[in-house]
């Protein structure tokens, strides 16, 4: 693949401070973009300066919410190499978003070559201090200039990256759950499997009833019954119970996350058993009145591995492993940062290193 580059005349200057970088706030020097007309297909690759956009007010992702996006990211070692963990799943997990979306897919060995070429040039914004990281964004917009529902003509994708530090401000320590009893995020049939930005948009509601009531965030139901467990807002969620790691099967309504998919992986290598079934809520509360309940934990590219403390469900209020990191939490956390950052050996084949 054709890359044009152009480099910017005013570099900005990096964070000097690592510790404080927050997530999401920062983005360095430049930007892959791509387009897609029909008829054309993709073209015109390109790295230019990080900018604003020139979008038409009549844009269709603005009105219509045709859009996809990704997360990943990337890591520097002790000895100073940058790499990325596991990216080919993220861009096809895109091309399943693009599908639900009716999006045109796009060649996925030519994503991951923009985005290596343009982490080649912006690899002095990976961040030294641990814990952080190079925050990876793709996404692909729809930029029709017209006020009608179908499938547009003409797309961008693009690629923007951001330094950054922690998700949660607490770090590993365990964070509040709320379940919420009122709200849907998605159904079997709908979006619920893609990434897309009307995922996000409807959950928010719950998001802000969450921290309205002092919690981290928010663990949704399923949308038919409001009986079953499916994930949370940022997160695909895990239960220990006696012995067993369970977490909600993929059926359509739940996003299939990498970082879920590797910390199966590991599991069932630890020789952990590993179940993924239908969970309700309140078998979970059975569990936890019966002593059973022994660890709670998400899983995600931002937190990695988040371990729950407190999971409140209507006026039940569930206190998981004394508020304290589990065993199990804490093995997966070591094991999959061990490998990002390149302090464990990569015995599954994961990691790729930037060159």
């Amino acid at each position: 693949m054709d890359i044009r580059i152009e480099l910017t005349d005013t570099p900005k200057a990096k964070p000097s401070d690592e510790s404080n970088l927050g997530f999401g706030h920062v983005f360095t020097d430049h930007m892959f973009i791509m387009d897609y007309e029909t008829g054309k297909g993709w073209h015109n690759a390109r790295i230019i300066p990080y900018q604003d956009l020139v979008l038409s007010p009549a844009s269709m992702c603005l009105h219509y919410g045709q859009e996809i996006f990704e997360g990943l990211k990337a890591y520097r070692t002790a000895e100073g190499k940058v790499q990325l963990f596991r990216p080919e799943e993220n861009f096809k997990r895109m091309n399943v978003s693009n599908e639900r979306m009716v999006i045109p897919q796009i060649n996925e060995q030519d994503a991951l070559e923009g985005l290596m070429k343009l982490l080649s040039i912006e690899k002095d914004w990976v961040p030294h201090t641990e814990g952080t990281s190079l925050y990876i964004r793709p996404f692909i917009i729809a930029v029709d200039p017209y006020l009608g529902v179908k499938p547009a003509d003409r797309y961008m994708f693009i690629i923007i990256l951001s330094p950054s530090g922690l998700y949660y401000s607490t770090g590993l320590n365990p964070v509040k759950i709320y379940v919420e009893s009122r709200y849907v995020r998605a159904v079997r049939g709908g979006t619920g499997f893609a990434k897309t930005a009307a995922n996000y948009a409807i959950s928010l509601a719950g998001q802000d009833e969450a921290h309205k009531q002092d919690y981290e965030q928010v663990l949704w139901l399923d949308g038919v019954e409001q009986k079953y467990v499916e994930e949370v807002g940022s997160m695909n969620i895990f239960f220990v119970i006696d012995g067993e790691v369970i977490t909600p099967e993929l059926t359509g309504s739940v996003l299939p996350g990498i970082t879920r998919k590797s910390a199966i992986e590991v599991c069932r290598k630890m020789g952990y058993k590993v179940t993924e079934r239908k969970i309700s809520i309140q078998e979970i509360a059975q569990a936890y009145d019966a002593g059973k309940l022994e660890e709670v934990f998400g899983t995600g590219t931002a937190a990695v591995i988040s371990p729950v403390g407190h999971l409140k469900w209507n006026d039940k209020i569930m206190e998981i492993n004394n508020n304290e990191i589990g065993k199990i939490s804490q093995m997966l956390y070591d094991t999959m940062t061990g490998i990002q950052w390149g302090k464990l050996p990569d015995e599954f084949g994961w990691i790729c290193e930037v060159k």
